[in-house]
């Protein structure tokens, strides 16, 4: 329970209306969600629906107290009114204010980029459990209080969802926390009135232009994370994007780099890269690492500056370092009797599929044959959809089309789309098959002894979602089957 000027602190409102001695013991901003008396309803402009229409439900079903942009023609005398220029902002605000301003009472890093996001965040929570120190995780994967996991549905969860979480954090006794930032969190306030002891930049290319429109916006929204952090933070950048300055040039923050081709404060080199693992050269010092590929070269030595910013020891660090697995479905590998090898990855965007396949041509020195069995998500960025056929098709030396997540669009058309990205001279090369776990068995079949499957787009994930519905599926099961079949 929170008296209600407790949490107007840091609030730029507009104006207050009604009685402001009252206690709020809950905040909502979905109507439906108001179930009791003292709770404070924020009424939001979302993309398909304004919670300002709901807000005489949310009063006659117990709100108190409303937060919204514009107030209502009639005035319920019975609750209290503040209106706000961003109802959004003032969302995050009234939740960080409410749960005590957990993110002041843990050391927070947020990592934000296309790629890399979900590798980099989860090797950093194992490294600094390792370590010994009581650490937090939020991920599209997973979120994670020290050990204790807690099921993700966002990348970056709602700013209710998010500092009632990290005061969970703070109350297990965390010392550190690691989150993906998405793109979207940023433009949408989930991380406003949080505060972050660094922020970390990994890369970014074509994706989520149906929500950013152009790729501009898109670069915008990431470098509005890194310009919201304090002077006391430190913000760390990849020299290597050609975005990566451009990130940080009006940070606040102290801003470091790391990089693998040039001069930077945390310098990385790669000596061996093989199924197995890399080999790697750290600001000099050389260490082996479980994880292969250039773009988890850039995962590794991103946690190893991190930790170095955060104060920890060196040695204990590449120590640790040279133990650790990746996460779960990204780039994840599997042999068999027959030397084939079989790699599960959540590859969804161009330049992420062109990384990974070009992790197998490097280890494979192209002697290997690579087949390629990729989709496209439904109800999203369209664009992208025949670059990644055309990306698929340039390092493969088969391909197939199949289903990713249709979700309620027509898994047909999400497949012609990618279809006018396959060059005319590999087309014979190329098979289109809707049904992903058909694809995944042909794929299977025509796999050659010492061979190479790339099975991209879902990863991690264990569901299938068509016409709105989730079903199980999971790419690492269907590999498991036919190699035993």
């Amino acid at each position: 329970m929170k008296k209600f000027m407790e949490l107007l602190g840091n609030l730029n409102s507009i104006q207050v209306i009604g009685n402001k001695d009252i206690a709020i013991s809950n905040i909502q901003f979905d109507s439906r969600k108001v179930v009791e008396k003292n709770t404070l309803y924020v009424a939001q402009k979302g993309t398909q629906l304004d919670g300002h229409l709901f807000i005489d439900k949310a009063i006659a079903q117990g709100a108190e107290a409303v937060v919204c942009e514009m107030l209502p023609e009639k005035i319920n005398n019975a609750c209290t009114y503040i209106q706000v220029s961003d109802s959004a902002r003032a969302l995050g605000e009234l939740a960080s204010a409410f749960y005590d301003f957990p993110s002041q009472k843990i050391t927070l890093v947020g990592i934000t980029g296309t790629n890399g996001k979900t590798t980099t965040v989860t090797l950093l929570h194992h490294l600094f459990m390792n370590l010994g120190y009581p650490t937090g995780l939020i991920s599209t994967i997973v979120n994670k209080i020290n050990h204790k996991e807690i099921p993700a549905t966002h990348t970056t969860p709602d700013a209710l969802a998010l500092n009632q979480l990290l005061n969970e954090m703070v109350i297990a006794g965390c010392e550190f926390c690691f989150m993906e930032v998405s793109s979207h969190a940023v433009v949408q306030q989930r991380i406003a009135g949080v505060q972050f002891a660094g922020g970390v930049f990994s890369n970014i290319t074509h994706d989520h232009l149906d929500f950013h429109q152009t790729f501009a916006n898109y670069i915008k929204a990431k470098q509005q994370f890194f310009e919201m952090l304090p002077k006391t933070a430190f913000a760390l950048t990849n020299m290597d994007d050609k975005n990566g300055k451009v990130m940080v040039q009006s940070a606040k923050a102290k801003v470091y780099t790391y990089s693998l081709r040039t001069g930077a404060d945390f310098k990385g080199k790669i000596t061996d890269n093989s199924f197995e693992g890399l080999t790697c050269e750290f600001n000099g010092k050389e260490v082996f690492l479980k994880l292969c590929g250039k773009f988890n070269a850039y995962n590794l030595l991103t946690i190893y500056s991190v930790a170095l910013l955060l104060g920890m020891k060196e040695e204990e660090v590449l120590l640790i370092m040279s133990q650790l697995e990746g996460a779960s479905g990204r780039f994840q590998a599997i042999r068999d009797h027959r030397n084939r090898t079989f790699i599960v990855d959540y590859a969804h965007t161009p330049d992420a599929l062109k990384n990974v396949l070009s992790t197998i041509r490097e280890i494979t020195q192209n002697s290997a044959e690579v087949i390629t069995v990729v989709g496209c998500g439904g109800d999203r960025d369209a664009l992208k959809r025949p670059i990644m056929a055309e990306t698929a098709c340039a390092l493969s030396n088969k391909v197939i089309l199949t289903s990713d997540n249709p979700r309620t669009e027509d898994p047909c058309k999400i497949l012609a789309d990618m279809e006018v990205g396959v060059p005319v001279a590999f087309k014979q090369h190329v098979l289109t098959i809707e049904n992903r776990r058909e694809a995944i068995k042909t794929a299977c079949h025509l796999l050659p002894d010492n061979g190479v499957l790339l099975i991209a787009g879902k990863g991690h994930e264990t569901y299938q979602e068509i016409n709105g519905v989730k079903r199980h599926f999971d790419d690492v099961e269907e590999i498991q089957l036919r190699i035993k079949n």
